[in-house]
């Protein structure tokens, strides 16, 4: 820690809280490209917006084509990445305020990327200007790094390794503190099935999320839905509600969103969905199509199932299916499943061909990550946090994905406090203006341990 350093940040509150609430205004979803645009309007503004932050400050910027964008300060051999990014996942639903007003009630910054991952880049951000503003040595270049595709299949990253040389080594404020030095490899893909349906089911916006709502059309009268979607709603806990439609009924059932890789965290709607409808008097081919799907997720968070749950040093499997689109020709599923660096990539899909019907399309594995506890930067992060915190906690692992595994020296470091109010991919995700300094102040020590004389 450096008392100069934590001075300036304090003094410069105001203007890094306006700073995060601008950014958050961009909806900068990852999405179609356009013009000098890879990713969409939204994410190129965003990415503008950050740069010129960052020039402002005296930093050597540069737009990577609009995938990513770069700040460099200080001098060295080596350099230290600081990875964050500018993408969001869409808003969903169940907000108390509008996602993308960065508004502020009770202490709190609320909105779509405060905490995933806006909120850590302006951060990182302000946390090098303090210590240029302090005019400390260094003994490394420092490059922070914002990418705008890290939740849609980090294509910005690919883009920047084929166009740039990776840093040395690396940490990413996008997971938990003290420090994860260890990713779950991450697999995700789609089974269609193709029949004549009298069925139509929407669930899930990304398939890294846990879908918060599903909707669909029975043929089938109100009068006939009705005692039973209640009685399933009583017992399972999912609000629902009916509406009467031509040729039938329309159901809305709610759950609860939260990052794939915990959806302990989450109730799952899209599974929810699948268990009602498998106790209505559907056709039977619907009805066969139902049953198979529900039979195979039940209400599994581990793939349990269908023979999936494993563990192994780098944490237990998980298993969602985030994205369900359903209409007259059929039907199809999209997963995500967090699986232990240790699994046989055959024999996932083999068992899960053997439990869903279909073909298998967009499967895509991408390998675990994991970096030896007594490396170099494993430890002195450990004791930034530490230092900062007053509280010792070994590394941690997980089964997010962060540009960490993209880098072989480098890991995630925060902004998610253990025992906090985490909303990562939730309604009413937030940062609360005390840890957004307490965040910048971390990443600032973390800079000066790693890349500065006054470690």
């Amino acid at each position: 820690m450096n008392k100069q350093v934590d001075q300036w940040i304090d003094a410069h509150k105001d203007t890094l809280i306006a700073a995060l609430q601008d950014i958050i205004r961009f909806p900068s979803v990852s999405g179609a490209a356009e013009e000098n645009a890879p990713f969409g309007k939204p994410a190129r503004e965003a990415l503008d917006y950050a740069l010129s932050l960052c020039a402002s400050f005296g930093f050597d910027v540069c737009d990577l084509d609009g995938y990513m964008g770069y700040a460099d300060y200080g001098t060295g051999k080596e350099t230290l990445g600081v990875l964050t990014h500018l993408d969001v996942v869409p808003a969903g639903d169940g907000w108390s305020f509008d996602p993308y007003a960065a508004t502020i009630s009770d202490g709190r910054i609320y909105g779509r990327g405060t905490l995933d991952d806006k909120g850590p880049a302006i951060a990182a951000i302000f946390a090098l200007g303090a210590i240029k503003s302090c005019d400390i040595p260094f003994t490394r270049k420092v490059r922070l790094m914002m990418g705008c595709d890290e939740e849609c299949g980090m294509g910005c990253m690919k883009h920047y390794i084929e166009n740039r040389p990776l840093p040395d080594l690396a940490f990413s404020p996008d997971a938990e503190y003290p420090l994860v030095n260890s990713e779950k490899g991450i697999f995700h893909c789609a089974y269609t099935k193709k029949f004549p349906s009298k069925i139509r089911l929407n669930a899930g916006t990304v398939v890294n999320a846990v879908p918060d709502k599903a909707t669909a059309f029975v043929p089938i009268p109100m009068e006939k839905v009705a005692p039973l979607a209640d009685a399933f709603s009583a017992k399972e806990g999912f609000p629902c509600t009916l509406d009467t439609t031509q040729g039938g009924t329309a159901i809305t059932l709610n759950g609860v969103g939260a990052h794939a890789s915990m959806p302990e965290d989450g109730q799952n709607a899209l599974l929810g969905m699948l268990a009602l409808l498998s106790t209505l008097p559907l056709g039977e081919a619907d009805a066969a199509a139902v049953a198979v799907l529900h039979k195979a997720f039940s209400f599994d968070r581990h793939g349990e199932t269908m023979g999936l749950d494993c563990t192994d040093a780098s944490g237990r499997l998980t298993c969602n299916p985030g994205l369900m689109h359903w209409d007259s020709k059929g039907y199809t599923v999209c997963i995500d499943i967090r699986y232990p660096i240790t699994m046989d990539n055959d024999l996932l899909l083999r068992k899960l061909d053997a439990a869903l019907p279909g073909e298998r399309n967009d499967t895509a594995f991408k390998a675990g990550h994991f970096v030896p506890e007594d490396s170099e930067l494993v430890q002195k992060l450990l004791a930034v946090y530490e230092k900062r915190s007053g509280q010792y906690l070994p590394p941690k692992r997980i089964g997010g994905g962060t540009y960490a595994r993209c880098i072989g020296n480098a890991v995630a470091f925060g902004p998610e406090i253990p025992g906090g109010d985490n909303r990562i991919h939730m309604a009413d995700e937030f940062m609360s203006v005390d840890d957004l300094l307490y965040h910048t102040k971390m990443i600032a020590d973390a800079i000066l341990t790693l890349a500065t004389a006054d470690a």
